[in-house]
This record gives structure tokens, sequence and C-alpha cells, in this order.
């Protein structure tokens, strides 16, 4: 039977996507009833999602003005992508050692749908979706929760600042030989690549957030 998810969860996954996708860009005020009218769920599961984003610094509340969605402050690049480094590596040794076949075939399904994927986008979701494998195989919720928060923002960014197809096609190609490793246990090698894959990206989003800062048109 399918996994039934609360009614805080699932306004909290829908507004949190909907800010990483950009359909609430960084300052964008939040209003409660409009939220509830778009995603059509009540009061108190969105004041808790709300309330959930702004932990995760998705969302800002300043007293008496409101709620906003967050700004990516670029100076806190180099921590976010200092943490995914530390912590997708670990995720994949933990994976490479409990993952289990059910795991790399669901894995190989997504990746093999990737000549269908019709754009950047589609190719972002099955990046995400190998992620999400990875970390569910590894078997921590801790550290899924974790990592699913720190994707989600690094998600944020690509949509803000790369959208780029060609890189999103590198990064699929990346997950091919990551399967394969995971597929074999070796923990060591999985890590090793992991750490090369989300480094990657780190170096794919600086240089487009540092082009954008030194456009004419900036700021």
């Amino acid at each position: 039977m399918a996994h039934q998810i609360s009614l805080s969860e699932s306004a909290y996954q829908q507004l949190r996507s909907m800010i990483v996708r950009l359909d609430y860009a960084p300052g964008d005020v939040l209003r409660e009833d409009e939220i509830r009218t778009r995603i059509g769920i009540g009061r108190t599961p969105v004041r808790e999602a709300l309330q959930r984003l702004a932990r995760e610094h998705f969302v800002t509340v300043i007293p008496r003005r409101g709620m906003f969605v967050s700004g990516i402050d670029v100076s806190e690049l180099s921590m976010l992508f200092e943490t995914r480094t530390v912590l997708e590596p670990y995720a994949a040794r933990l994976a490479a050692a409990r993952g289990t076949p059910a795991h790399w075939d669901e894995m190989e399904a997504e990746l093999d749908a990737t000549d269908s994927a019709a754009d950047a986008n589609a190719l972002m979701d099955i990046d995400r979706r190998c992620h999400e494998i990875l970390w569910e195989a590894a078997d921590n919720r801790f550290l899924l929760d974790t990592l699913d928060m720190l994707y989600a923002q690094s998600d944020r960014l690509w949509h803000l600042h790369l959208a780029d197809l060609t890189y999103m096609s590198e990064a699929i190609d990346e997950h091919h030989e990551i399967l394969e490793v995971l597929r074999s246990g070796d923990g060591d090698k999985a890590a090793a690549l992991l750490e090369q894959h989300v480094s990657a990206f780190d170096a794919q989003i600086r240089a487009a957030v540092t082009k954008g800062l030194e456009s004419p048109l900036a700021g």
C-alpha cells in the first residue's frame, strides 16, 4: 500500500517545490490565504509548512511585516557545498554497504529515462531522484532529511543561476558510473565519485554566479 503523507508534509513539499522552481522567487511575499487557495490545503498544514521552511532557511519571517522567500547569499555558497561534500560521500559509503539490488534497479530505471527527458528540468529531476535513492539506500533517516534539504537549496541555486542542459547531461553521465560502483559495493570509490559529482556542481554554480556578478546588467 502506498505511503500516505500528512497534509502538513504535502503542503511543505508543494510549497518548497514552488520556491525551488522559482514560482515564488527570492523576496516574494508569502500570504497564507493565497497559498491555501493555490495548493488547496487548509490553514494549519500551510502554517506548519511555512514554519518548517523558515527553519530550513527557505522562508524569512519579519515580525509585523510578514513572510518572504529567503534570498541566497553568495557568501553562503561555500557553507552549503562544504556540507554536501562531507555528507554525500558518507551517504554513498553507507549506501554501498546497505543498498539492495532493488535500489540499484530503480536507479538504473531512472537513468534509462534520460533519453526521453524533454529539457534540463527533466534531467534535474532524474539527478534528484538518483540522489534520493542513494540516501534511501543509506538507511539513515537523519542523514536523508538533512541531505534532502541541502539538495533543495542547491536545486534552487541551479534554477536561479544555471539551468544548463549541457551540464545536466554530464551530471547524468556521472550517475551511470556511480551506479556501477554502488552495485559493486565499493564504498570508498562511491564516496570519491560523489565528492567529485558535488564538487563539479559547486564549480558550475560558482562560475555562473561570478559571471552574473560581473555582468554590466547585474545589480
